[in-house]
């Protein structure tokens, strides 16, 4: 595979620092800008982000002295640099929209952790082992933008990676109506304890906008392009909870589920065995050799356990069993800023680049 030279745009946030740990060494991406706020604009990386620095990893050697860009003002300059740019930015919904479009515009391709194009009918929203095919829609995207290279790509919430996974192999058998209560990890608020001591033996019930997404993201993720736009798919029923946790990283969901044709406990154990997508087959760096791991022990998966495992990426299942008001029920783990966020993103980006879309 050729060498592609990326940016990060929002470098200095919890997120962006994530992708500069994992881009560190990584054999495709070579990081070749860095950009933030204004006002970290002009600063070293390490003089921006050191203090704020909240990886459990030191920050990359070869990334301290590089010169922080305005991740608005500088556009043009950063597009001339790069082949493409992960974006985790920190800004109000439309002004997301709004700075990608305009990355895209200047023929620089954007593989966005954000949430405000998800519902952009022309912009994939790509779980890469489920809807890899979606990014065909890259090139009605690109005529309506007028681009020959820029697009904007994106991946999902991260609440949803943990338990979509599971369900995805079991939509043969008719999926109808899906509960999910989701316990998510404080780093999905970009905290961690110092910064956020309120949640240490503490819950809070409500983390805003997050059952919308996690209700309505998957229904766009099992859609199908239908000319120039992704349509959502009009089943399964999903209805959610999403609970903050006193946890650092790893969101986990209880699920229930019910089948037009209700498998047995095997079936699903198999599919789960056997499921792999196009990562698996393409082996891009990212990807998990095993994508869904099932644990046979009663108090598995768990979060500081589990939530690493495959360096993150994997998905963990266990405690399957029947339901007295739903055909199953079982438990989801995922790591939500590895799967859920920058690793998801640079797998999407792994994805791409296999097929050609930084070219």
């Amino acid at each position: 595979m050729k060498q592609y030279n990326v940016g990060i745009i929002g470098a200095t946030g919890m997120v962006g620092q994530r992708f500069a740990i994992l881009l560190e060494n990584h054999p495709w991406f070579n990081v070749k800008v860095l950009a933030a706020s204004p006002r970290s604009a002009g600063q070293t990386y390490e003089q921006a982000a050191g203090s704020r620095w909240k990886m459990t990893v030191p920050m990359p050697e070869k990334m301290k002295d590089m010169i922080l860009l305005d991740a608005t003002a500088d556009i043009e300059k950063i597009a001339e640099q790069v082949d493409f740019c992960f974006c985790a930015v920190d800004m109000k919904k439309d002004e997301i929209k709004a700075l990608e479009e305009k990355y895209a515009k200047a023929e620089c391709p954007i593989v966005s952790n954000n949430s405000a194009h998800r519902f952009t009918p022309d912009v994939p929203m790509v779980v890469p082992e489920i809807n890899p095919e979606h990014i065909e829609i890259i090139k009605a995207q690109r005529e309506r933008l007028g681009t020959k290279r820029g697009f904007i790509a994106v991946k999902s919430n991260c609440s949803i990676q943990s338990y979509v996974p599971a369900l995805h192999p079991l939509k043969k058998f008719g999926i109808t109506k899906v509960l999910a209560c989701t316990y998510q990890a404080i780093s999905g608020a970009g905290k961690n304890f110092e910064t956020w001591p309120e949640m240490i033996d503490n819950l809070i019930p409500y983390i805003g906008g997050e059952e919308e997404k996690s209700e309505q993201e998957p229904l766009k993720v099992w859609g199908e392009i239908k000319g120039n736009e992704i349509v959502k798919a009009e089943s399964p029923q999903i209805t959610t909870q999403c609970l903050r946790v006193p946890v650092s990283d790893g969101h986990t969901a209880a699920v229930f589920v019910s089948f037009e044709n209700k498998p047995s406990k095997e079936e699903i154990l198999q599919l789960w065995k056997d499921f792999s997508g196009v990562p698996q087959e393409l082996e891009l760096p990212s990807a998990p050799k095993q994508f869904i791991h099932y644990f046979e022990e009663n108090d598995r998966p768990q979060a500081k356990l589990d939530r690493n495992l495959e360096n993150g990426m994997a998905v963990s299942t266990g405690r399957l069993r029947e339901d007295t008001q739903y055909d199953y029920k079982f438990v989801c783990l995922s790591h939500n800023t590895l799967r859920g966020a920058a690793g998801g993103g640079v797998l999407l980006a792994e994805l791409l680049a296999a097929k050609g879309y930084f070219d």
